[in-house]
């Protein structure tokens, strides 16, 4: 049920951060402790994302679901920024943040191993490569489960 919600939610969310100069990094729907919440993830590539961007797409957006009836049962609507360890799903996030340290989780063993924790040298359209301990390791994104950066004081 989350993933069909999910997927209409960021056709609808999409088109509407992006009008705004933003960008949609991700949305879940969960239930916890008895009770719906949609959370939508945005970012602001040029800047920092202020409590007034998060209204100022949470109202809109808000509308635009309720007049679609996207979700039938009664939940929490959570616009926020992603965080200082942001997940990373798409090809051009992990070339933004070349350089920073990520957290990699493949569904698959490769190497032996699922989790991988290194520094982004590069990515393309098919794979992202890391620094990991002075070798260089190469994942395809059909193979990544979840990534996020890590964050480092």
């Amino acid at each position: 049920m989350g993933n069909g919600i999910v997927g209409m939610v960021e056709e609808i969310a999409a088109p509407l951060v992006e009008e705004l100069g933003l960008e949609l990094v991700d949305v879940q729907f969960r239930k916890e402790e008895g009770r719906w919440f949609l959370r939508v993830f945005i970012d602001n590539p040029g800047g920092e994302v202020g409590l007034g961007d998060c209204e100022t797409v949470s109202v809109p957006l808000g509308r635009l679901l309720d007049e679609r009836n996207v979700i039938p049962q009664a939940y929490f609507l959570e616009v926020s920024t992603p965080g200082v360890e942001r997940v990373l799903k798409k090809p051009s996030d992990f070339r933004r943040f070349t350089d920073r340290e990520v957290l990699v989780v493949t569904h698959k063993p490769l190497q032996g191993r699922r989790k991988f924790t290194g520094k982004i040298i590069s990515s393309g359209e098919d794979a992202v490569r890391l620094m990991i301990e002075g070798t260089t390791i190469e994942i395809p994104f059909a193979d990544i489960s979840r990534a996020n950066l890590i964050f480092k004081m």
